[in-house]
């Protein structure tokens, strides 16, 4: 199904709604089968809730939108009101485009919008993203946190890198430009895999990233290729203490791991469940609420 082109000025709405995780993809291609351009936002501090928004001309396709709104609703088993909100017709994309300038992360990265005209970076390394998709754009304190951790073990120079939970693939991506070595991209979401795959093709890295659909460590593929040298995760705080044992058994000995995806009030329950199978806290970094933690496994067996 088309998503309308107008051939005159119109009104127009932001049509959104709000929904868990799991159910962003099915609500993305429900409001993508009328909108132009889908944007994802995150609708809560601990992300466990995202916002998806388009905008349209005014009363148009509402049939379709309905439709897709309820096969949303049966795939997901998520039922999510949709809001309306009218919207100026002049100037909306350039507001849209104003929120997502162009960020400068750490000493080696920025982070730009395809919004955004090319520009020569002699000292910083360019990842380049849609402004429409703020999960993992470089904004949240978690993602600006893995990208400063990244350049504090570079120096180790990782050779086998997964990164779990990838969201756009920013983390993958900065690894894969900054190491040069090849990256294991994996996220339990279609609509992230396929987000990665895009922004890797986009920013020419294609061939360094792999992208797959999984569900945590029992995924074929993070199985196959472990251990791990340096394993990204940003995810949640409870399922970081969930997964520490089956982490800390595919890390590599000398293996780091950047976690992410966590409050500092919650840096204590996840260190001390990350602690109890052997790793070792090297460093916490912080950026607003949010906390980013480097830890290592000794080079000795953790049965040793």
């Amino acid at each position: 199904m088309a998503p309308p082109t107008r051939r005159h000025a119109t009104s127009l709405e932001t049509i959104s709604v709000t929904v868990p995780e799991a159910a962003v993809e099915p609500y993305e291609n429900a409001i993508g089968s009328v909108c132009t351009t889908v944007g994802i936002f995150e609708a809560n501090p601990e992300g466990t809730l995202w916002r998806v928004e388009g905008v349209k001309d005014t009363g148009h396709q509402e049939e379709e939108l309905a439709l897709a709104l309820m096969l949303a609703e049966l795939t997901s088993g998520v039922s999510a009101p949709l809001e309306r909100a009218a919207t100026e017709a002049e100037g909306w994309l350039a507001r849209t485009y104003e929120a997502f300038p162009e960020q400068q992360v750490g000493k080696r990265f920025v982070v730009r919008g395809t919004h955004l005209p090319d520009a020569a970076e002699a000292t910083r390394i360019v990842l380049t993203l849609d402004a429409g998709v703020a999960f993992g754009s470089g904004e949240h304190g978690s993602t600006r946190g893995c990208l400063r951790a990244l350049e504090r073990i570079a120096h180790r120079h990782p050779r086998r890198i997964l990164d779990l939970g990838c969201g756009t693939g920013i983390l993958a991506m900065a690894a894969a430009a900054l190491l040069h070595q090849k990256v294991l991209a994996v996220d339990i979401e279609p609509w992230s895999v396929r987000v990665s795959a895009q922004n890797a093709r986009r920013n020419r890295l294609n061939r360094a990233l792999t992208c797959r659909l999984g569900n945590g460590w029992q995924t074929p593929a993070i199985r196959k290729n472990a251990p791990y040298d340096l394993v990204f995760a940003n995810i949640l705080a409870r399922p970081l203490c969930l997964m520490a044992k089956d982490l800390a058994q595919a890390l590599a000995p000398g293996g780091t791991v950047i976690l992410a995806g966590l409050l500092q009030t919650q840096v204590r329950m996840v260190l001390a469940a990350h602690r109890r199978q052997g790793l070792v806290l090297e460093q916490v970094l912080t950026e607003g609420d949010w906390a980013t933690l480097i830890l290592r496994r000794p080079a000795r067996s953790l049965t040793a």
